[in-house]
C-alpha cells in the first residue's frame, strides 16, 4: 500500500483549516467601523464572506503514522477540496464589540496501492472546523482610525476517515479526530487614507491545549458605499498542536479577498 500517499492526504486533510481557505475580514477589521451607521440601539451590524488563496506547510501525524512533512500550495488543496464556507460576523456599540468567525471544510482524496493485496485503493475524507468568538474594546479612535484589544477563545475539530476498497481490507474503514480549544488575545485597527480607501489589519496570538496559535493580517479596502466594501491584502495563520500521536503543526498563508456588508 502506498502509505506515503495516505499519509501526506492526511496530512492535507488536517492541515485544510480554512480548508478550502477562504477568509478575508476575521473580527471585521476589514469593515470600515469608523463610518458605520448606528441603529437606534447604538449598534452596528457587518458580515463578510471571503476568500483565502492559502497554500500550508508543517508537520502532521494521524492514524497512528509518523508525522510527514507538507508543503502544499493552494491549487495541490483545492484539487481535493469538496466543501468549504466561511464567514465573519460583528457587532459593535461605542468601542465595545463582539465577533464571531466560523471555518468549515471537507476535502476528500483516492490513491491506489501498489499490488492490491489488502485493498485496491484508499480514500481519505477529512473535515474541518475551526470557530472563534472573542470581544474587544476600542483603546483609540478618531476620525480617521481606531485601535481595538481583542480577546477571545478558537475551538478547532479536525475528523478524518480512511475507507479501503478492494482487496483483503474491502468494506473496512478508520477513523481519527482530535477537538481542542484556544485562546487567543491581540490587536486590531483600521485607519482611513481618503473616505473611499482605507488599511486595515490584525494580530493574535495565545495558547491553550495548543503550544502556539497565531493569526496575522494586513490588507487595504475599498467602500462602494456605506454598506458594501471590498478588501484585498495577505493573511498567515498556525497553530502548534499533539495530543497522543495526532499532530498538527502547520502554516497556512496566502492573498485574501473579501466582501464586508454593513447594516
Amino acid at each position: 500500500m502506498k502509505i506515503c500517499i495516505v499519509r501526506t492526504l492526511a496530512a492535507i486533510g488536517t492541515c485544510l483549516v480554512a480548508g478550502t481557505v477562504k477568509a478575508a475580514d476575521i473580527y471585521s477589521p476589514m469593515t470600515p467601523e469608523v463610518q458605520q451607521t448606528t441603529t437606534e440601539s447604538g449598534w452596528t451590524f457587518s458580515f463578510a464572506p471571503y476568500f483565502w488563496a492559502a497554500g500550508l506547510s508543517g508537520d502532521v501525524a494521524q492514524f497512528g503514522l509518523p508525522a510527514v512533512d507538507v508543503d502544499a500550495s493552494f491549487s495541490d488543496i483545492f484539487d481535493h477540496l469538496e466543501f468549504g464556507a466561511m464567514a465573519i460576523g460583528e457587532a459593535r456599540n461605542g468601542p465595545y464589540s463582539i465577533f464571531a468567525d466560523v471555518m468549515y471544510t471537507k476535502i476528500s482524496g483516492q490513491a491506489g496501492t501498489p499490488r492490491g493485496v489488502l485493498a485496491t485503493d484508499v480514500e481519505l475524507t477529512s473535515e474541518t472546523f475551526a470557530g472563534l468568538l472573542g470581544v474587544g474594546y476600542s483603546v483609540f479612535e478618531s476620525g480617521a482610525a481606531r485601535l481595538d484589544v481583542v480577546g477571545g477563545l478558537r475551538v478547532w475539530s479536525v475528523e478524518s476517515e480512511l475507507s479501503f476498497h478492494g482487496g483483503l481490507l474491502d468494506g473496512r474503514s478508520r477513523s481519527d479526530d482530535a477537538t481542542w480549544v484556544d485562546g487567543l488575545a491581540g490587536f486590531r485597527g483600521t485607519y482611513s487614507l481618503t473616505p473611499e480607501i482605507y488599511l486595515t489589519g490584525w494580530g493574535l496570538i495565545g495558547a491553550g491545549a495548543a503550544d502556539l496559535d497565531w493569526d496575522v493580517a494586513a490588507a487595504i479596502g475599498y467602500r462602494f458605499s456605506d454598506t458594501i466594501s471590498a478588501v484585498a491584502g495577505y493573511r498567515a495563520l498556525g497553530v502548534d498542536y499533539s495530543d497522543d500521536g495526532f499532530v498538527f503543526d502547520a502554516v497556512q498563508q496566502g492573498p485574501i479577498l473579501g466582501l464586508v456588508l454593513r447594516f
